[in-house]
């Protein structure tokens, strides 16, 4: 893991698949990750080390479904429909031990976010899954007392940001060739996924097309509404702003935009902000 943070920028960008397998343990190669299977359980360990959700483009059904279930915490499938299949009983085992896991998510063609530590806090035998927990939160879990709710809330928020947002974060930065769609500032350590619908709202899905590659200047116009993007892919600047008088940065960054398509988008079509997305969080924009 102390790998991996390393290699991955804390986390935050995604490894293809040839990149996960120049890992070595003591001077050797070692698979932290199998590509035949989804559960990877080295023979010389008493459990499973990492689990993987293969990568399908928006809409394609998956060989299994991985989501944050209502307790705000998420379900990894079993192998098959065998409570005794050996890569079942090697989730078990780390269960049992509290082992942590390394969680690969494709997020395109033999690309993986590496999410991790994840640890496995129970087992849903009618379901044929694992309940998985994100690290920091394997021994909080709902319970029936009045602060249940807040609890449910919490532990989906905190899974959200751990497991959702960095896969979300990756895909939409793939989509948008890793620059900024206002400006095409290509810097990714100054880059974003902005929501165009926050995750909370009925529409919010998680999702490339409810996503914009952002600079961390704009993002934050974008959050605080001083800028727009017109369901046509047009940006505008608040009219208060236009009439202000600053510096480089207010003339060229943001009143210099107003009125100019967004310069990058994504070439699949798929893949470009939804139309009723945009519409949604551009009369939000109007109304301030």
């Amino acid at each position: 893991m102390e790998w991996l943070a390393a290699r991955t920028n804390d986390g935050r960008d995604p490894l293809a698949g040839d990149e996960i397998e120049e890992f070595t343990f003591e001077g050797e190669r070692f698979r932290l990750m199998d590509r035949q299977r989804g559960i990877r359980k080295p023979a010389v360990l008493a459990s499973a080390l990492a689990i993987r959700t293969v990568w399908r483009p928006e809409g394609a059904p998956r060989p299994y479904e991985d989501a944050i279930a209502a307790d705000g915490l998420v379900r990894y499938k079993w192998r098959g429909d065998d409570p005794d299949h050996p890569e079942n009983r090697a989730l078990r085992a780390a269960m049992d031990a509290q082992q942590p896991l390394i969680w690969f998510w494709g997020v395109a063609e033999a690309l993986y976010q590496a999410i991790y530590p994840v640890y496995l806090v129970g087992e849903e035998l009618r379901q044929q899954q694992f309940v998985v927990a994100t690290d920091g939160l394997q021994h909080l879990r709902p319970t029936d007392s009045p602060l249940d709710e807040v609890v449910r809330r919490y532990l989906r928020s905190e899974t959200l940001r751990r497991l959702h947002q960095p896969v979300s974060r990756s895909m939409v930065m793939l989509a948008y060739h890793e620059r900024c769609a206002v400006c095409s500032l290509r810097h990714n350590e100054l880059l974003d996924a902005a929501h165009i619908v926050e995750d909370r709202h009925d529409l919010g899905v998680a999702a490339v097309r409810n996503g914009l590659a952002l600079c961390k200047i704009h993002h934050a116009a974008y959050n605080s509404r001083i800028l727009g993007v017109r369901p046509d892919l047009v940006v505008e600047i608040r009219a208060d702003i236009l009439e202000e008088t600053d510096g480089p940065l207010l003339e060229h960054g943001l009143k210099g935009l107003h009125g100019m398509p967004l310069r990058v988008v994504p070439s699949s079509r798929s893949q470009r902000p939804d139309v009723e997305l945009l519409t949604l969080r551009y009369d939000r924009f109007r109304a301030s």
